[in-house]
């Protein structure tokens, strides 16, 4: 057997290896969201498929959805496009349909409580008022899930809370999100092969 075919047998084992993990960044879908706030989670998406070649474009679970070796493990990327509201609804069908305990879904998505630049990441806890995570509790039936969130900076007071998730950053705000998407896949390697102590020590303390 040639160096060659034994790849291609290693490439086919992997292929064959099931879905252990939903890996899903929430946001809304339509071009007018792109670059708001409250889409932190799919450009983390796009950060990750950008950095390790992979895809998240074919429409199944009411989500974008892509394949990828993540810590060593298969995992289905998901965008939901069902818009924030109602993203539980993706999350659970393609949960279902993997037979993914709620405790291998990890959840990528924006948070007001916490400046530009930094990161957080949770085994898991309420929703804290952000609507993406109340409809996935509502529909998992459960909050024990594992989480990133990424902070996007507290709304000014004379904001309103809509407009301000659904507002785009200042550019210099921007620079620092996207400092802090690209520690977004090594926490992601970390908490799928099962090391979320590690990744919440090695990167919730991170400001960028």
């Amino acid at each position: 057997m040639s160096i060659f075919d034994l790849f291609k047998k290693i490439e086919k084992k992997e292929d064959t290896l099931p879905i252990s993990h939903l890996i899903v960044g929430l946001g809304n879908p339509e071009a007018k969201y792109n670059r708001t706030r409250h889409n932190a989670g799919f450009a983390a998406i796009d950060f990750l498929c950008d950095e390790r070649g992979f895809r998240c474009d074919r429409l199944k679970h009411k989500a974008l959805v892509g394949e990828g070796k993540v810590g060593g493990k298969r995992v289905l990327l998901m965008k939901p496009q069902t818009y924030m509201n109602l993203s539980g609804e993706a999350v659970i069908e393609a949960a279902a349909f993997y037979k993914i305990p709620a405790e291998n879904i990890i959840i990528i998505s924006d948070d007001i409580s916490l400046d530009v630049g930094r990161l957080r990441i949770r085994k898991g806890g309420s929703a804290g008022g952000h609507n993406g995570l109340k409809s996935i509790n509502q529909h998992l039936g459960t909050e024990s899930y594992p989480r990133i969130k990424l902070g996007v900076g507290q709304k000014p007071k004379e904001y309103d809370q809509v407009d301000w998730v659904l507002g785009k950053m200042t550019e210099d705000d921007e620079k620092r999100f996207m400092e802090i998407i690209k520690l977004v896949p090594g926490a992601l390697d970390k908490m799928v092969a099962g090391d979320i102590e590690s990744a919440m020590c090695d990167f919730n303390g991170v400001i960028k």
